[in-house]
């Protein structure tokens, strides 16, 4: 039987965040069978701080995924590390954050996969929860889709592929196909970093995001070229990032999924969107 999994003791990490550019240190800490993943803002003591990681609770999806309770507390940019407990099968983790946002680290989820890889992943006795797509669920904005899908006859899983085209040469259109499979996660996608574009960054510092950003963790580019001297870790970076993202998003359902995900240019709105079609339909889903 699949069952939950949580992490064997404390661990944490700190750095800033990528907007924000504000310092947090990261905890996480094993939680009960059946509890999700909760965020929780420990430097937040007058009111509910806890914000459990579920898709009502998102409350803005420009330049990355943010969550708020109804006490008005948020927490931000949290879908690589989402990313990173859904790759390994945390179901269920505490994560409290002494700041507004998650640190971006070297801008992918791999930092997050080694401290859930040092704190341990244990399992637990309950059933994992299982959230079996029944019916093709799909939301578009323009060219950009996403479709969550019933697998092919007889399977059971998660399969994906996703598809991104820019005009930039340095990425071009890229496609991956990918299967949650054990040990599938921190070999091929983790790694991935996050890529912005160059002539944005005075517009977005305008805005108040972006202010710790760097080459450190983000790939820049400007033009048909990449800007950071080491380059890419692979041609195709830009679609895994663009996988990792979907994998964070759609952990907000509340629990691993069994079904097939297929999109053209996602972001996180259109993640969003999707995962909350799919919940406004009672006869699409079913938690198993």
């Amino acid at each position: 039987m699949n069952r939950q999994h949580t992490i064997a003791q404390e661990a944490s990490l700190s750095g800033a965040g990528v907007h924000s550019g504000k310092p947090a240190r990261l905890t996480i800490r094993p939680a009960a069978e059946g509890a999700g993943v909760c965020f929780v803002r420990s430097d937040v003591t007058d009111r509910d701080a806890m914000i459990p990681a579920l898709v009502t609770k998102v409350t803005t999806t420009e330049l990355g995924t943010n969550m708020s309770n109804e006490a008005g507390v948020s927490v931000a940019t949290v879908e690589h590390f989402l990313a990173a407990c859904s790759g390994l099968g945390i179901d269920n983790i505490i994560a409290e954050l002494d700041g507004p946002e998650l640190p971006i680290l070297d801008g992918s989820s791999k930092p997050f996969v080694e401290l859930l890889m040092q704190a341990g992943v244990k399992e637990q006795g309950a059933p994992r929860r299982l959230l079996r797509i029944l019916k093709p669920v799909e939301v578009r904005h323009g060219e950009k889709f996403a479709r969550l899908s019933p697998g092919p006859e007889g399977h059971k899983g998660f399969e994906m592929c996703v598809i991104i085209d820019f005009k930039t040469k340095a990425i071009g259109r890229q496609e991956i196909r990918f299967a949650m499979t054990p040990g599938a996660f921190a070999r091929d996608v983790a790694w991935a970093r996050t890529f912005g574009f160059a002539h944005q960054a005075e517009q977005l510092h305008a805005m108040g995001k972006g202010l710790g950003a760097s080459m450190d963790n983000t790939i820049v580019v400007e033009g048909d070229a990449i800007l950071n001297p080491g380059g890419l870790q692979a041609e195709d970076e830009f679609v895994r990032h663009k996988l990792l993202d979907v994998i964070g998003d759609l952990f907000l359902a509340g629990g691993q999924i069994d079904g097939l995900y297929e999109a053209e240019q996602p972001g996180h709105a259109l993640n969003n969107q999707l995962l909350r079609a799919v919940f406004a339909d009672a006869t699409s889903f079913a938690w198993t």
